[in-house]
Order: C-alpha cells, then sequence, then structure tokens
C-alpha cells in the first residue's frame, strides 16, 4: 500500500530525515567542518608549529631551479625518477619540491615526500612525509578519514547525505515569500520573528538558547556550507563532473595528457632554467607555479604557470609541456580558450577553499566550518534534552545583553552579505546552465543506451 503523496511529504517526514542523517551522520559533518576549517590554514599551521620553515628575514637572489634541484637530490641520492618543484607563494616561505611515490609510503592512497628547500641558499631544511605532519596530518583525515579509498568515498557520500540535511533544514526553517521579504527588510516584524528566528533568546533555559543558536547559524551558513558539500562530492568523484560537463584530465591535482618525448636522446638535454625560459614564452607575464622533471627518456618537463586571471592560485590550469631533449615545446594548455564546461570545472577547488573570494572567503569558509560543528553539538543537545537524558538549565545573561545585542546585529550584517553572495552565485549559474542541462540529457540518453545494450545482451 502506497503512502499518501502528501503525507510523505509532511513537515513530519522532512523532521524525521533531517533527525535521523544528523544522528547517523552529524558526527562525521562536525568532523569534516572542524577540519577543513584548520586546512584552509593549513600553510601558516604548518610553519607556527615549524619554525624553521619561516625565513625571516629574505636577502638576495633566488638561487637557480637547477641548484635547488641538485641540492634535493643530493639529499636524497638514491629516489630516482620525477621531482616536482612548487614554487613559494611568499617571499618567507620555503619551495617544496615533491617526490610523489617513495618507497617508504608507497602502498599509501596519497603520501609523497615533501622536500623543504630555502629558495635564497638552496639549503635543503626538512625532509617529511605527507601525512606525518599535523597539518597533512588533519588535511587527510578532512578527505579521507585517514582510511584510504574507502574513507575517501564515505567523505564523498557525505557530502551528498550533508546536502540532504542542509536542504531539509531550510526546508523546516521556511517561513514563505511573505516571511523571506520581511527577513531581509530593514526592519523585521515582530509576527515573523518568531518563525524567521533572526534573535537569540538569552533570557531562556540553556536548551532554548542552544535551538536558537543552532536555527539562526545554520541559516547563515547554508548557502557556504551547500556550497562546501557540492564542490567537495565533486572532489571526490571528479569523473562524474567531467562526465557532466565534458571535459576529462581536469581533476584536481591532475597532469593533463600524457605526453612523452620525440626527440632522440643525446649529452645535452634542457636544463630547468632554460626550460622555464622557453615554457614562458606564449605567457610572458605568468608567474611559475611548479615545474615537474622528466621520468626516463621519454620523459617531459611540464611547467605550469599562473595567468592574472586565473582564479586558481595553487594549481593554475596554464601548462607548458617542453621536450627536454629537442627544447621545443610539444603542447600548451591555456585556460583563456576553456569552454564553459571546462571553466565550470576550474572553479570546483577554488569555491571549495574559498580562495575564490580572496582573504574574507577564507575566513567565512573558516566560519562555515566551525558552525557544522555548533550545529550538531547544539542539534545533539536538544534531542537528548526532549528524550529526558539532560536537564535543562537556567541561564541568566544580564550582564552580557549588550554584547549580545552586538553579535546579533554582527550575524545580522553577515547573513545579507551571504545573501547578496547567493545572488551572485545564482546570476553566475544562469551563464552556465543550460550547457549544464545539455551535458546531463546527453549523460542520461548515454546511460539508457547502455541498459538497453545489457537488456538485450541479457536476453541473448
Amino acid at each position: 500500500m502506497q503512502l499518501p503523496i502528501r503525507r510523505l511529504l509532511s513537515r513530519a517526514t522532512w523532521i524525521k530525515i533531517h533527525l535521523y542523517l544528523a544522528l547517523i551522520a552529524g558526527f562525521f559533518f562536525a568532523l569534516m567542518g572542524l577540519t577543513g576549517s584548520i586546512s584552509i590554514y593549513r600553510e601558516e599551521l604548518d610553519q607556527l608549529l615549524n619554525p624553521q620553515l619561516v625565513i625571516e628575514q629574505p636577502s638576495g637572489k633566488r638561487q637557480s631551479l637547477d641548484k635547488i634541484l641538485s641540492a634535493v637530490r643530493a639529499a636524497h641520492p638514491n629516489r630516482y625518477g620525477s621531482w616536482t618543484m612548487e614554487m613559494p607563494r611568499s617571499p618567507h616561505s620555503m619551495v617544496t619540491v615533491w617526490y610523489e611515490k617513495p618507497r617508504e609510503t608507497f602502498f599509501e592512497l596519497y603520501a609523497p615526500l615533501m622536500v623543504s628547500v630555502n629558495p635564497y641558499t638552496a639549503e635543503v631544511v626538512a625532509s617529511r612525509f605527507w601525512g606525518q605532519t599535523v597539518a597533512t596530518w588533519l588535511l587527510d583525515l578532512h578527505t579521507q578519514l585517514r582510511l584510504n579509498r574507502f574513507g575517501w568515498n564515505a567523505v564523498g557520500i557525505s557530502g551528498l547525505l550533508l546536502m540532504v540535511s542542509i536542504g531539509t533544514g531550510m526546508y523546516l526553517w521556511w517561513p514563505g515569500l511573505r516571511g523571506i521579504r520581511a527577513a531581509f527588510a530593514i526592519s523585521v516584524p515582530a509576527a515573523y520573528q518568531a518563525s524567521l528566528m533572526l534573535r537569540i533568546s538569552h533570557h531562556v533555559g540553556m536548551m532554548q538558547l542552544a535551538f536558537d543558536l543552532h536555527r539562526l547559524i545554520g541559516l547563515l551558513s547554508a548557502t557556504i556550507l551547500l556550497l562546501l558539500a557540492f564542490t567537495g562530492f565533486h572532489l571526490s568523484y571528479p569523473a562524474i563532473l567531467e562526465s557532466l560537463v565534458g571535459t576529462s584530465g581536469m581533476e584536481h591535482g591532475g597532469t593533463g595528457r600524457n605526453i612523452i618525448s620525440s626527440a632522440i636522446p643525446n649529452k645535452h638535454p634542457v636544463a630547468l632554467e632554460a626550460a622555464e625560459f622557453i615554457a614562458r614564452g606564449p605567457f610572458p607575464k605568468a608567474e611559475l607555479r611548479r615545474i615537474t622533471t622528466p621520468a626516463g627518456d621519454s620523459g617531459i618537463y611540464r611547467i605550469n604557470l599562473r595567468q592574472s586571471h586565473e582564479i586558481n592560485l595553487r594549481h593554475p590550469y596554464t601548462t607548458v609541456w617542453v621536450d627536454r631533449w629537442s627544447g621545443h615545446i610539444k603542447e600548451v594548455r591555456d585556460p583563456s580558450g576553456f569552454n564553459r564546461g571546462e571553466v565550470f570545472t576550474t572553479w570546483i577547488w577554488p569555491l571549495h577553499t574559498g580562495e575564490a573570494f580572496g582573504a574574507t572567503g577564507r575566513l567565512l569558509w573558516f566560519l562555515a566550518g566551525i558552525s557544522l560543528f555548533v550545529l550538531y553539538v547544539s542539534g545533539l543537545l536538544r534531542w537528548l534534552h526532549r528524550r529526558g537524558k539532560i536537564k535543562d538549565r537556567e541561564l541568566n545573561f544580564a550582564a552580557l545583553r549588550p554584547l549580545f545585542y552586538r553579535v546579533q546585529q554582527m550575524l545580522y550584517r553577515i547573513g545579507l552579505m551571504l545573501f547578496r553572495l547567493l545572488v551572485w552565485l545564482l546570476q553566475r549559474a544562469k551563464t552556465y546552465a543550460p550547457y549544464v542541462i545539455k551535458r546531463c540529457a546527453a549523460l542520461l540518453q548515454w546511460l539508457r543506451l547502455r541498459l538497453t545494450q545489457q537488456k538485450r545482451l541479457g536476453k541473448m
């Protein structure tokens, strides 16, 4: 017997969905939020815990790329193959040279060797493995729960569940169109204050305060949390996004096409500095971000540059492949010529980290991640109270009342700013919506064909 659709979509049903999601996955949401917030400032945390990685007074010119790489190879003479040199984004930071698959961590999902080199002296300051420092350990916890591929998949599914949780929470809060117009007016009528929950009841018990905070913080952070959940899911499963928008080889950290050398090996290979100089030909004003050395006789230099218009700061998409035997440019990837689907893909990582909106964006994303922990704790307290597991307590914040008013006004201003951000994102979405819909239709058509073929094979 089917349930009536009205009963299926009743408020009680949405409450149960929201509650059960929080009880089953709420802890993981809170963990993802906390570790993600800290990871936004991963480099700053690493430098705080390791002061030797900070160059207090930069002086002189940077050493050549070849001299820096020679120092790394001298420190690790038994590591053969390709190295990737990441340039510092600050005069006070080290060059980081990566070795992707060291033998010590070969069977782990992702645990490269990180060699920190002083760019002014070419001195190797530290050699560490990913996942064995506080900052990278926390980032591993955020991306794959320290459980390798199983944890990676679990985090991706958590992103989907978080989107459902946020959606049900917003549905339960939704006051109607009239209430929404009142919510963002200069003054909110008293009739809507109860449903909108724009005030924190600090003169009542602890449970009511927790519930008010839950609704207010959930409302203010919903837009960013939805964006984080959406981008986090696609970072876990980049193939899905690539199928939808028609791209390939553009996942975060991807190296692009596998291009090999076609020249005859000789005794005069192109050095690092020369390869960078050649790569700058098509992009003379671009900033060098990474350079990967060739592996084997068929290997090739891969130089990653950042043009001023690129949204990605750490992992830009401008790439030049240079043959080390002939010195010829084999291929160029220029984001200026990307189609809409490719441009959409380039936005996924900077939207997830907040770097797309600068220092202010990173701070807002940090607060949004913390809000997941606050939402979990406040919701859990209310549920335990209703189950009779904990008792309510009276709270007297008379002395702090002026502070509460100021915090409330600040949160209201943040809410208005986030609402404007949502409007801007919706306007941007209009540009790409037709293209994404077209790609979704093509994907569905492909799935239908595959199912039809499988049915025919089954009958045979």
